[in-house]
């Protein structure tokens, strides 16, 4: 059973950090590239970062370059979101995906699996 697990939510208070985890089971994420979204209350659905599986490529949105680092370790079979100089707007409940594609993409349905998300407060 392919399976994504997040874990490393929490609440910080602004400008703080947080490390959020990808943790796959039952395949082999080397494989995948991975995108993580962000879903606030009332809000539509966020694509934040991406990496491809070819190359190890990233990409991120404007709100969160510069603050945000994504990185892969094919060993542990995780992907890792590093969350700097949080800001209140980042609290949300982020997800990671997976698409069976060399390339990332920002639109969430091109995503084919997905964890159960991970909540994010920032305090101001």
């Amino acid at each position: 059973q392919l399976q994504l697990v997040e874990s490393g939510g929490g609440l910080v208070q602004a400008g703080g950090s947080l490390r959020l985890s990808c943790v796959a089971s039952g395949f082999t994420l080397e494989s995948y590239s991975i995108g993580w979204f962000r879903q606030a209350p009332g809000k539509e659905r966020e694509w934040v970062s991406c990496i491809w599986r070819s190359g190890g490529l990233t990409e991120y949105a404007d709100a969160v370059k510069g603050r945000f680092t994504l990185s892969r370790d094919n060993v542990k079979n995780t992907v890792t979101l590093q969350l700097n100089s949080l800001k209140p707007e980042d609290t949300a409940i982020y997800y990671c995906a997976a698409m069976q594609s060399w390339y990332c993409t920002r639109t969430w349905t091109d995503y084919g699996y997905w964890g159960q998300g991970t909540q994010v407060t920032v305090s101001s």
